[in-house]
């Protein structure tokens, strides 16, 4: 039994690589969006509200970078499993 279901798990390296490059591509697409309507919320905002522009920049690099993060991570993970 156990070498059936070992066997079966070897087949299916070919589609655990193409989910891992799939997982990687999509977390960088969505790390890009996630960015990029923080930064249209953070122009924005400096629009109408000029005057605090400190506080929101930097309440747009923390954004950003806690984004980034979660994006690197699943690409991490994506890459042990393509390598893996």
């Amino acid at each position: 039994m156990l070498s059936i279901i070992l066997e079966a798990a070897a087949d299916m390296t070919a589609f655990a690589k193409m989910g891992a490059g799939i997982g990687a591509g999509l977390a960088a697409i969505g790390a890009g969006l996630g960015i990029s309507r923080i930064g249209g919320g953070a122009v924005e905002a400096i629009a109408r509200q000029p005057e605090a522009v400190g506080d929101i920049r930097s309440n747009m690099i923390v954004a950003a970078a806690l984004v980034e993060g979660v994006a690197f991570f699943a690409i991490v993970v994506c890459l042990l499993i393509l390598f893996i």
